[in-house]
């Protein structure tokens, strides 16, 4: 079923994730399909969407879905981070179309999690992979990329996008 996304300035959004328990099963997979169904509807209206968070659906728990290759569920996921390379990039999200935020995130991560299945899994990322699961991550703890923006002047709406520079692009 297609859910609402909450939209920035929603308090839920705000508020930390608890776990999936093994007790939520019959409960994780139709919040799986929920996100499916949900992402496949935004990337219908909005030609845009790799992943998203359970958080931006009100649901409360540790739990990302992503569609890129082939569908992909991260329960409970624990994300580290190999080295202190970090690299700036304008983030998006569901939760604020249209609008861009200048960060800073690791070129590279790596992400343990339980499957769908609640099968242990871990997944080696970098570039533009890594830092959409670190978004999403940050979803389960209440974090937006508003609040990770670089400075004051970091936010951009997509008609006006500029690069780095100040220079229009």
């Amino acid at each position: 079923m297609v859910r609402e996304i909450l939209l920035l300035g929603d308090e839920r959004l705000y508020q930390a994730c608890r776990e999936v328990s093994r007790g939520e099963a019959p409960e994780l997979a139709r919040w799986v399909e929920d996100l499916h169904d949900t992402l496949l509807d935004y990337r219908a209206r909005h030609g845009a969407g790799r992943a998203v968070a359970a958080p931006q659906i009100g649901v409360m728990r540790r739990l990302i879905y992503m569609l890129t290759d082939r569908p992909y569920v991260f329960v409970n996921p624990r994300l580290s981070f190999p080295d202190g390379e970090t690299c700036e990039l304008l983030d998006d999200c569901m939760s604020f179309p249209g609008l861009l935020v200048r960060v800073r995130r690791h070129c590279r991560a790596v992400i343990d999690y339980l499957d769908g299945d609640f099968s242990p899994r871990r997944m080696q990322l970098e570039g533009d992979l890594s830092e959409l699961l670190q978004h999403e991550y940050d979803h389960l703890d209440g974090i937006l990329a508003t609040m990770r923006a670089v400075d004051s002047k970091s936010f951009y709406m997509r008609e006006l996008k500029r690069d780095f520079s100040g220079k229009g692009v």
